[in-house]
């Protein structure tokens, strides 16, 4: 029998709170998604004036970021072509994201959920993501 750590929806907030602060901080209002470690959706916040379309985006990445334990930015950079990882963004019904904005979330060494951004440069996703996982790791209970 396995034992499963996974955010909770306290955690989801907590991840949100600290990743739009520092959306508001950046002036760029952004999607948020956080998922379990299987990248299942916990929680989702798109802060006004945040992008439509980064409504999906946002939870592809939190997926992408969970279920494969990996940064959707380590997945660009293997994306390219000659690269034997090039076209992994097609796979998973197309759900694996490969644009930077989604971090692992991590406690004790083990991946426990899934944080993804979206409306800004994929930096401005990135540093956002990684504020929320900073805040998060300060502030849980």
């Amino acid at each position: 029998m396995l034992t499963v750590k996974r955010l909770d929806i306290a955690d989801a907030r907590i991840l949100i709170k600290g990743a739009s602060e520092k959306a508001n901080e950046i002036g760029v209002p952004m999607c948020i998604a956080i998922t379990d470690e299987s990248g299942n959706l916990i929680a989702f916040e798109r802060m006004d004036g945040g992008k439509v379309s980064s409504a999906f985006v946002a939870q592809d990445k939190a997926f992408t970021a969970a279920a494969a334990r990996k940064a959707t930015h380590e997945y660009n950079a293997a994306n390219v072509p000659g690269n034997l990882a090039f076209g992994i963004h097609t796979e998973v019904g197309g759900k694996l994201s490969t644009v930077g904005g989604g971090l692992p979330v991590v406690v004790d060494g083990d991946v426990v959920g899934g944080i993804g951004l979206s409306s800004g440069t994929p930096q401005q996703d990135m540093d956002c993501a990684q504020a929320g996982i900073d805040y998060f790791l300060q502030n849980r209970g």
